[in-house]
């Protein structure tokens, strides 16, 4: 089956599209498609919002995820504003680099965590019965950023039983215990049943 990717990611894309070898994956940027807006306050409703827009633009199924960190002593922040919890001037090397200054800037002792994404797959852009899928992988906020895989906040986001960050995994072990890994998993699931 041939997907469109709704993301122009580069991390997301490499994970998202390391899992889905079964499948024809051709991402939003390769087709001449933008980013869509994420105006909702829910990731359900802005990963909908962008697998409805790629599907509608590319005219082919659509899988997209809204993913974020949520902190619990921050009130679950960043949260749906991972991306941009501090601005969207810069590269997106930039703008990881000062999310996560902002981040240890707001924490103290308490440091528990969670990564969370929705993802949602659409036969076509009005789709009246998306599949949704959510994943969770729990964890901490490190003191200090370490390893140098991944993206966006896994040099944070420590894993006690692991005692590794996010970003000292190898990306294969990365793909299959980290939030978006199960929701994707969950969601290749859901398309086996409805095969």
């Amino acid at each position: 089956m041939k997907l469109v990717l709704a993301s122009s990611n580069p991390g997301k894309l490499r994970e998202i599209g390391a899992l889905l070898s079964s499948f024809e994956v051709v991402s939003q940027d390769v087709l001449g498609i933008g980013e869509a807006d994420e105006p909702h306050s829910t990731f359900l409703e802005n990963a909908l919002a962008k697998a409805r827009h790629a599907s509608r633009a590319a005219r082919l199924p659509a899988l997209a995820d809204d993913s974020g960190l949520c902190v619990d002593a921050l009130g679950g922040e960043p949260g749906v504003h991972s991306a941009y919890y501090a601005g969207r001037d810069g590269s997106r090397e930039h703008r990881d680099a000062r999310n996560n200054e902002k981040l240890l800037s707001g924490l103290r002792d308490e440091r528990s965590a969670y990564y969370a994404c929705v993802m949602v797959f659409l036969r076509h852009a009005q789709d009246p019965r998306p599949l949704v899928a959510e994943g969770v992988w729990r964890g901490e906020i490190a003191r200090a950023p370490r390893g140098k895989n991944g993206f966006g906040y896994d040099p944070l986001f420590f894993v006690p039983s692991l005692e590794k960050t996010a970003a000292e995994l190898d990306p294969d072990h990365k793909n299959r215990i980290s939030h978006r890994g199960i929701a994707l998993q969950k969601l290749l699931g859901l398309l086996h049943d409805q095969a």
